[in-house]
């Protein structure tokens, strides 16, 4: 089955809307594992808006689910994920000023930069991921930049899906049968909900893992924490 990590960089947005420690982002990192989250995602900024380096650290010392890390990797993020040692890194290609991921790494330009950097995280264990559009030639290039995975950014699907599910899977199918053809793990994310993540899920094989926060972070306003993760994972 399709693991689910939980991304929890909403729940340390609201608590720094308002300072002190409530909601406690270490609390919904252990509840999100105890309700049934395969893992836990989050994404540190430099300008620490939302999870902290604090909270990194507090996080890896309290679960025992996979704990994977998201983020641009600067000198200082780099520095933490080979203190901390996730799981996994998902290494994407926003810079300090992007209020969130909005496309895929160029592999084929940035080959050189992210070969080395990947091979640091492997020598330390680390599995490693890439955040790439769906297409074969920047699926090619991830495979020669070493890494074990591609992190397929989802938000085209989400915004096409209610006009026309068949023609916004697609790509992604194709994506997910050059990622398997050349021995490369398939994770996705971005904009996947409650509406679209079962037909995603179904249609592409060998899916991994996906990565959902603002939508599940916003279901479970509503819906509760503990059910919203169920029903996720029900879909998978």
């Amino acid at each position: 089955m399709t693991k689910l990590s939980v991304n929890i960089n909403k729940i340390a947005t609201l608590r720094n809307a308002r300072g002190g420690n409530t909601p406690s982002v270490l609390k919904a990192a252990i509840d999100c594992q105890l309700f049934g989250a395969d893992g836990i995602t989050v994404h540190p900024r430099p300008d620490q808006r939302h999870i902290t380096k604090r909270d990194v650290i507090n996080i890896k010392s309290a679960i025992t689910t996979e704990f994977n890390i998201e983020g641009y990797p600067s000198e200082d993020f780099i520095k933490m994920v080979l203190e901390i040692k996730p799981h996994q890194v998902t290494l994407v290609p926003d810079g300090p000023d992007v209020l969130t991921s909005c496309a895929g790494w160029d592999t084929i330009q940035y080959q050189q930069y992210l070969k080395p950097i990947i091979q640091q995280f492997k020598n330390e264990g680390i599995r490693t991921s890439i955040f790439i559009d769906p297409l074969a030639p920047m699926i090619e290039a991830a495979k020669l930049c070493g890494t074990d995975r591609i992190e397929l950014y989802t938000e085209n699907y989400a915004n096409q899906y209610n006009s026309n599910k068949e023609q916004a899977i697609e790509p992604y199918i194709l994506a997910a049968e050059k990622a398997t053809e050349i021995d490369l793990g398939i994770n996705a994310g971005h904009d996947l909900n409650l509406d679209n993540l079962a037909y995603f899920s179904k249609n592409i094989k060998n899916l991994d893992e996906v990565s959902i926060g603002h939508a599940l972070i916003s279901d479970a306003l509503y819906l509760g924490l503990e059910n919203t993760i169920q029903m996720y994972k029900r879909l998978l």
